[in-house]
């Protein structure tokens, strides 16, 4: 465990459970989710990266430049495969000073048959949290690659999440969309609602504005860089949100060829990058 401050900030980060963020606070108030103490389930931790790609590949399967690449599938998220390895695998401290630090993790071939090194850095500001995640491919050939970062927000009834989206991924069956809907199809966040009258979402909207979660005498604002246009959102009732800013879209791995999907091709040596700022006012 890894203890950063910065003023009224303070942020917990567990390397050993998947490169994970335990508590995130400001002036002691939880603005991610808190991890319990003494948990190793990094389903509980208040935010994980999501590498060598973010949320689920269908069958665990896809094909890749004549390759058939078979994934491990979790019995939790069975029959897919679900945001890569990084997030279930030990990170190690690179670099640390009182508000900043640095994880890398290093892969080797295995089902996913290709190394990579993947690395975050995180900082703590006056105005909040910016963290930056990485992967360059360590490999001597072409790699598919994605990433996204998976934060968990605290909710209570008063909350009210807001942001704009062109579209929003839908249709599909076993929680793998395969349709680009009009947002009112799915839900429509542009207005402000509360997210506890909101019903189960789990679905990536499209459009890379900031996403803006209210409280009374509180607003947080989650951003993420231009190539993280998909806004993966969960509410599945409760008191938490996920708002997961990621560079492709579901299932992008089997996406047709000619569509803008955000699935990378990295080539040997070649480092693709994003990040989020999480920040607060009132």
């Amino acid at each position: 465990m890894i203890e950063l401050r910065h003023g009224d900030w303070r942020l917990i980060l567990r390397p050993e459970v998947g490169g994970a963020i335990g508590a995130l606070t400001r002036d002691g108030v939880d603005i991610l989710r808190r991890m319990l103490d003494g948990s190793t389930n990094v389903l509980e931790a208040a935010c994980f990266p999501l590498t060598p790609y973010a949320n689920r590949i269908a069958g665990g399967a896809f094909a890749f430049e004549g390759q058939e690449v078979a994934l491990p599938v979790q019995p939790a998220f069975a029959p897919h495969a679900l945001h890569g390895d990084g997030w279930l695998s030990v990170w190690t401290v690179e670099a640390r000073d009182e508000t900043s630090a640095t994880l890398v993790y290093r892969h080797a071939p295995d089902a996913w048959p290709w190394a990579y090194e993947a690395r975050q850095t995180f900082g703590l500001t006056n105005a909040g949290l910016s963290v930056a995640l990485s992967m360059t491919n360590m490999w001597d050939t072409p790699m598919p690659a994605g990433l996204g970062l998976h934060p968990y927000f605290p909710v209570t009834d008063k909350t009210r999440l807001r942001f704009d989206a062109t579209q929003v991924w839908g249709g599909g069956v076993d929680e793998v969309p395969t349709t680009l809907l009009p947002v009112a199809e799915v839900y429509d966040w542009s207005w402000g609602p509360r997210v506890a009258e909101a019903p189960f979402v789990d679905h990536a909207y499209v459009g890379d504005g900031a996403a803006v979660l209210a409280e009374p005498g509180r607003t947080t604002t989650v951003t993420a860089s231009a190539n993280a246009c998909w806004r993966h959102i969960f509410v599945p009732g409760g008191d938490f949100c996920c708002i997961e800013p990621v560079t492709h879209r579901p299932d992008a791995a089997r996406a047709p060829a000619d569509e803008a999907s955000g699935w990378t091709v990295l080539a040997p040596g070649e480092t693709l990058s994003m990040s989020m700022d999480v920040t607060v006012q009132g």
